[in-house]
């Protein structure tokens, strides 16, 4: 089973950020960075943003973003990763960009050095980081393999 887990060290009213890693062989191994979504004027947990908890991942090949993402990641797309089972939710994908509705119930992922936000709230880089990252995950997914991903806040 593969094992992704995300540990937010922001949750504020500019932004949610957090590191996602790849648990699965007993270490922590950096991914990338996450935003989940940008400023609000209110941020509730459950409503803009995933509340902590562990759920499967899997992939869906429906919907808007999935055609967009054909078109744009033709090299690499299998479907959206999709985060199941989120309370108050219907769908989180795991993907690129940083509209705002790209950080609406979504989970963005972004590369960075010592700064991975932009001024205006945007992560930095999310597409190299979905083109670095995707691959692995949709082809573990694709050879059966379940996937799990577990939203915790730092301690």
């Amino acid at each position: 089973m593969k094992n992704l887990e995300v540990v937010r060290y922001s949750f504020g009213k500019e932004s949610t950020l957090g590191l996602l890693f790849d648990i699965s062989g007993g270490q922590r191994v950096f991914l990338a960075y996450t935003l989940e979504d940008r400023a609000r004027e209110v941020k509730v947990p459950g409503e803009t943003c995933i509340p902590p908890g562990t759920y499967e991942v899997t992939l869906r090949t429906e919907g808007g973003f999935d055609a967009r993402y054909k078109a744009e990641f033709p090299d690499i797309h299998k479907g959206m990763l999709w985060i199941r089972n989120v309370p108050n939710f219907e769908y989180i994908l795991i993907h690129c960009g940083n509209t705002d509705a790209d950080t609406a119930g979504c989970l963005l992922m972004g590369d960075g050095t010592t700064q991975n936000v932009s001024e205006d709230g945007a992560v930095q880089a999310s597409r190299n980081a979905y083109r670095r990252i995707y691959p692995a995950l949709a082809a573990a997914l694709l050879s059966g393999e379940r996937m799990a991903i577990t939203i915790r806040e730092a301690l």
